[in-house]
């Protein structure tokens, strides 16, 4: 019964959209969404609210250091949304947790990307992989749900 049950796993893994870690872990193809509606409302009037698994804690608080020049406009918040956004990004990160994200696959400790398309596992992940008129169709690198359509729900499988 057990060998048959040991059978089974591969086809339970693929039935559920699970993959294995090298560490033998379950892990969906997915990234976790965001979850605090204060994080969805104000970064989402704008844009898609990203995963905060999607960079390391130190870049979340770069980036919230300095919404005033937020990628060339001005995002600027009060103080207390401001620290309630920095510390929900911040203890979600890519780098925090028990199992780091895999978006800190080669940033170095001293990194500190302000931009997940400037993560080596982004590039890895896009390079020659996307033609230049998907690029040019999608507008900005940022603008994940043009290619990936369940993007915020979390799912970032090609589509």
């Amino acid at each position: 019964m057990f060998s048959t049950f040991k059978k089974a796993i591969p086809a339970l893994i693929v039935m559920t959209g699970l993959t294995v870690s090298a560490t033998g872990q379950a892990q969906a193809e997915r990234y976790l969404t965001v979850k605090d509606k204060t994080v969805k409302e104000e970064c989402g009037a704008c844009h898609m609210a990203f995963s905060p698994r999607m960079l390391p804690a130190r870049s979340w608080d770069a980036i919230m250091s300095n919404l005033s020049e937020h990628f060339g406009e001005d995002a600027s918040l009060d103080e207390e949304t401001t620290r309630k956004i920095r510390d929900y990004l911040m203890n979600n990160a890519a780098d925090t947790g028990r199992w780091k994200s895999r978006f800190m696959r080669g940033v170095r400790k001293k990194d500190t990307p302000e931009r997940i398309t400037k993560t080596p596992y982004w590039i890895r992940k896009h390079r020659r992989e996307v033609s230049r008129r998907a690029w040019k169709r999608a507008g900005s690198k940022a603008n994940c749900t043009a290619c990936h359509r369940y993007a915020e729900k979390g799912y970032y499988d090609d589509d």
